[in-house]
């Protein structure tokens, strides 16, 4: 039996607030008109919805019986009968730009596979395992071999060390460090805005084969290539050692305890006794009531990875040997937090 509601009286009654949550109907239309790229079509003037369905390579009827849920639903609108325009909300889906929801909730993009993952949120919880590969069919990791989906990690961390990069190149006292090792660079963000910031420093980023193409450029753009070095290889494997700090930005939230203690053990051996370690983290749980987002959950399904407290991290830094110096906080959230050898 179907679930009718009035969304003004949901939040009053349990029963119709459940509908509201349960309701697959709206995330999936959203994404739909997103992958046909319908957002754009009207904004190019087209809005009968034959022309429309044309437009997109789409079945007109199934099309309009789409676009009317979502005009009931203040994502477009229709008027006259059979002919839709954009609202504020719709108007966001235009944005395809690096970590733009268009881009995002392209069901053809990563974005759109990672958050198909969740269909699988049944066999994680009862496994403890990875969903995305049960889904799709193969991992996460293993999708990035796809240059389009690479391209779009690659621009989406980019835009997300933009937000984060400054703060660490201000916040951490880098006039004591002559180099930097960045663990897990990818784009190179990091590394590139620390030697931006800091004249002085020197950078070593170490990444996967298929990752560094971007932050070599990155680096030649930004007339930092005499000062830094690309190492291609795993985390998971000996890192360049001897050097003063070893970063890792954004990544071990990506990995379950057991990997992100042995990448965190190499870099341990890495810094050695002089050496420190600084992860880099945005803790949804610091200040905000533990997993009051998604974010945990989307970790799981996606790579298997998870939201840790500071605790967490101390917990699991300690069993790679390292043991905490510094915890230096910024803004929304950002956390840097200092490791030094325990043993040494």
């Amino acid at each position: 039996m179907p679930f009718f509601y009035d969304a003004a009286t949901s939040l009053q009654d349990p029963a119709l607030r459940l509908a509201s949550m349960i309701n697959l109907a709206t995330p999936y239309a959203v994404r739909v008109v997103v992958s046909l790229g319908v957002p754009e079509q009207l904004a190019a003037g087209v809005h009968e919805a034959d022309a429309l369905a044309a437009a997109v390579g789409a079945d007109p009827d199934t099309l309009t019986r789409l676009l009317r849920y979502l005009v009931h639903r203040e994502v477009f609108t229709e008027e006259p009968r059979g002919h839709f325009g954009l609202t504020e909300v719709s108007r966001l889906l235009l944005d395809r730009s690096p970590g733009g929801m268009g881009r995002w909730l392209d069901l053809e993009s990563i974005g759109g596979r990672m958050d198909l993952a969740f269909a699988g949120l049944l066999h994680s919880v009862r496994t403890g395992e990875v969903a995305y590969p049960v889904v799709h069919g193969r991992s996460f990791w293993e999708d990035l071999d796809i240059e389009a989906h690479r391209r779009f990690i690659d621009e989406l961390m980019l835009v997300q060390s933009a937000m984060t990069s400054p703060q660490v190149a201000e916040l951490y006292d880098w006039s004591a460090v002559t180099d930097v090792v960045d663990v897990g660079g990818g784009s190179g963000g990091l590394l590139a805005e620390l030697l931006g910031r800091h004249p002085h420093l020197r950078g070593v980023l170490v990444d996967l084969p298929s990752a560094p193409a971007v932050a070599k450029q990155l680096f030649a753009d930004r007339g930092l290539t005499d000062r830094t070095q690309i190492v291609t290889g795993s985390f998971f494997e000996e890192l360049p050692a001897g050097h003063d700090v070893y970063t890792i930005s954004r990544a071990i939230t990506d990995w379950p305890d057991s990997e992100a203690t042995q990448v965190l053990g190499q870099m341990a051996k890495a810094a050695g006794e002089k050496g420190r370690v600084l992860i880099i983290e945005v803790l949804p749980t610091d200040p905000q009531v533990p997993y009051s987002t998604s974010f945990d959950l989307e970790m799981l399904v996606t790579v298997g990875g998870r939201e840790r407290t500071l605790e967490d991290f101390n917990a699991i830094a300690a069993a790679a040997g390292l043991a905490p110096t510094r915890v230096i906080r910024g803004q929304q959230a950002l956390v840097l937090l200092e490791y030094a050898c325990a043993s040494c």
